[in-house]
């Protein structure tokens, strides 16, 4: 006779169903998009930083070419840069491409999504609605996480893994 522990039986129904992908996850066609997140920011701030992880996992590119979000008039998709100590940003009018199977990351200090016209300041724990738009994936709807103020990126809770 076949006895189970709790645990293993647990382990045999959730390799017997499909589970969905976990909320952090967003995903239209070969495009997937990991941890969206933004920093909290102090009253009175007219401006905040989007990121996230673009992955391709299809056989072409992709162009993130526009991005929206709930709290703010309107988002561009930038760049940071360093040179000879001087810090530049610019915007990416163009966009980012996702490379065929590849991925790219907006973070802070490089490219990010600036968030222009703040309706109001962005708490620590809270959630916004956002939306990416890409050349062939179309429009992919995500939640952005707010993250402490100077955070470097998504805070992995106890017992969690980072992506």
């Amino acid at each position: 006779m076949l006895k189970l522990t709790l645990r293993a039986a647990a382990a045999a129904a959730c390799a017997a169903f499909a589970l969905p992908a976990p909320a952090h996850e967003f995903k239209s066609g070969s495009i997937e998009i990991d941890h969206p997140w933004s920093r909290a920011t102090p009253s009175g701030a007219r401006v905040a930083g989007g990121y996230l992880v673009i992955r391709n996992g299809g056989d072409a590119p992709d162009r993130l070419t526009g991005a929206k979000a709930d709290v703010a008039g309107r988002v561009e998709i930038h760049e940071m840069t360093v040179k000879d100590g001087v810090m530049t940003m610019r915007p990416l009018p163009d966009g980012v491409e996702a490379p065929a199977r590849g991925e790219v990351a907006l973070k802070p200090g490089g490219l990010h999504l600036m968030l222009h016209e703040l309706k109001r300041p962005l708490a620590q724990g809270e959630k916004f609605a956002g939306a990416l738009t890409f050349e062939k994936a179309g429009e992919i709807k995500v939640e952005f996480v707010v993250e402490a103020l100077g955070a470097r990126g998504p805070e992995a809770k106890a017992g969690e893994h980072a992506h």
